[in-house]
């Protein structure tokens, strides 16, 4: 039987080794002899993963607090 900590760690390797070869993936579009594109998709493109990115930190950082019930 697989523990959290072993589910956990499977998981987060796998999903993580996926999201750096996307992001090796994305630097090879830098070839401008290739490609045409603007500062402004690049900005929106990394705005958009920089965004992603402090929302899923913000859920580790928060996710003690989420059994918080509403009191008045």
């Amino acid at each position: 039987m697989e523990s959290k900590r072993e589910k956990f760690k499977r998981l987060a390797e796998a999903r993580t080794n996926k999201i750096i070869d996307m992001v090796r993936l994305l630097g090879n579009l830098s070839s401008k002899s290739t490609y045409d594109y603007s500062d402004d998709d690049i900005s929106k493109i990394f705005n958009s993963i920089e965004k992603e990115l402090k929302i899923s930190r913000m859920k580790f950082s928060c996710a003690d607090n989420d059994n918080s019930k509403f009191k008045l």
